[in-house]
């Protein structure tokens, strides 16, 4: 990326003067000085990318907070620019947008975004491997998952999700394995326990008390989700009436 290009070519410059050029340094002393250069100015030119980058997220967030989605996607589609300065930029962009239609159930949008997503965002990870799950790609669904958990293996619903999705597709045996493997990396995890036991008695996963970020991967139908909002709508008013 460019900030590794710059960085690089003032310290070769520096190097060939200080080595070759006026001859006032030994090879290993110029190269020493050389990566010092490099170190110094990479630095600063990432912390000047990430300042922008995260100014944009910033807005973005905010657009979002205030549900204006539309420009909240142009703030983030604007900041792919800084993708050619610094690595994994461009990743964790389009991870944000993907998200964000996805959430919007805008999923034949989200797709390109989320299949360049940046490998650490398992959230947007999730979401590719269910648009795989639905497209009928149950391979791509899976070493999409695994791909997932290796990178951010104490995440509870990422392994939940991940288990969710094997069952959904059949694959029961397979559903339980991942959840084992989970209480591997998080022992004691009381939901991924349950959930175990729950596919090992034949009973469906209960996935409901991770509550709305459970509920933005929709794989549970809309009127799920409304019933769920209703009954959260209802005992925020009863604990108000309470209060009272």
């Amino acid at each position: 990326m460019y900030n590794i290009l710059i960085a690089a070519g003032a310290a070769v410059v520096a190097l060939l003067l200080l080595a070759f050029g006026f001859k006032l340094l030994a090879w290993w002393g110029a190269l020493l000085i050389a990566l010092a250069i490099f170190t110094g100015i990479y630095v600063v030119l990432v912390r000047i990318t990430m300042k922008k980058v995260m100014s944009a997220i910033e807005t973005a967030s905010k657009d979002l907070h205030a549900q204006r989605f539309e420009k909240a996607i142009r703030v983030l589609k604007d900041a792919l620019q800084y993708g050619k300065w610094q690595i994994y930029v461009e990743g964790q962009i389009n991870s944000q947008i993907g998200s964000i239609y996805y959430i919007k159930r805008d999923f034949s949008n989200a797709f390109p975004y989320l299949e360049k997503s940046f490998f650490k965002h398992w959230a947007s990870m999730a979401m590719l491997a269910i648009c795989y799950m639905k497209r009928q790609k149950k391979d791509l669904m899976t070493k999409t998952f695994e791909k997932a958990v290796q990178w951010s293996p104490k995440e509870a619903l990422l392994w939940n999700i991940y288990a969710y999705c094997l069952n959904d597709c059949g694959e029961t045996t397979k559903a339980k394995e991942v959840l084992e493997k989970g209480l591997k990396k998080l022992p004691g995890d009381a939901q991924i326990k349950e959930n175990l036991e729950a596919l090992t008695e034949g009973k469906k996963m209960k996935m409901r008390s991770y509550g709305d970020m459970w509920f933005q991967f929709h794989l549970e139908s809309i009127a799920a989700v409304q019933k769920h909002q209703m009954a959260a709508m209802g005992g925020r008013m009863q604990r108000r009436k309470t209060k009272r």
